[in-house]
């Protein structure tokens, strides 16, 4: 999955999480935890300090989900801001004593990201992949990015767009094939 797709993904779970989805509660945790648990551990220095603190994080997103407005913070920057005030917050609590570390320690703490190559790759099919959308009919074209980037169900879908189910299924099959014809040109 590339990155837009994982952001509008973690987005639209953080939309769900609003709407009291323990699932996509769950989802933004899967995706999110070892860099928000870095973030925690960076300021606090303390592993017990940091999980204790990433427990509070995942409550705050339960509770403040509601908040989230995606044209302010991409998902991951409104995340990073919870973990690091709350870690800021228990620093002045006192709860952890803040050992000073050289930058060089951060380089212990795993990166799960992607290299640059990786990038520029996932860019490359990104361009591809947006260029061979715009081939299709719109309505094939639409459906499919609903479906596979937003989420929406084929019944979703069909509702919204106020077609019978199969004609649904029917144009992201048919616009799944032309996709894929363009993509192994």
């Amino acid at each position: 999955m590339d990155a837009e797709a994982r952001r509008r993904q973690l987005a639209a779970a953080i939309n769900r999480v609003a709407a009291g989805d323990q699932a996509a509660l769950g989802l933004v945790y899967a995706e999110t935890s070892a860099k928000l648990f870095g973030v925690c551990l960076r300021i606090l220095g303390e592993r017990s300090e940091a999980e204790d603190v990433l427990q509070e994080v995942y409550l705050t997103v339960w509770r403040k989900a509601s908040s989230f407005d995606e044209s302010v913070a991409s998902p991951i920057t409104w995340l990073v801001a919870i973990a690091r005030n709350r870690s800021i917050d228990r620093l002045r609590a006192g709860g952890a004593s803040r050992a000073s570390l050289p930058i060089e320690a951060a380089a212990e703490i795993p990166d799960p990201g992607l290299s640059a190559v990786e990038r520029l790759e996932i860019g490359e099919d990104q361009a591809r992949l947006r260029d061979c959308l715009h081939e299709l009919e719109e309505r094939q074209s639409v459906a499919i990015r609903s479906a596979f980037l937003d989420g929406f169900s084929y019944d979703e879908l069909a509702a919204k767009a106020n077609v019978p189910l199969g004609t649904m299924k029917s144009w992201i099959r048919r616009g799944l094939l032309k996709l894929r014809a363009c993509l192994e040109r």
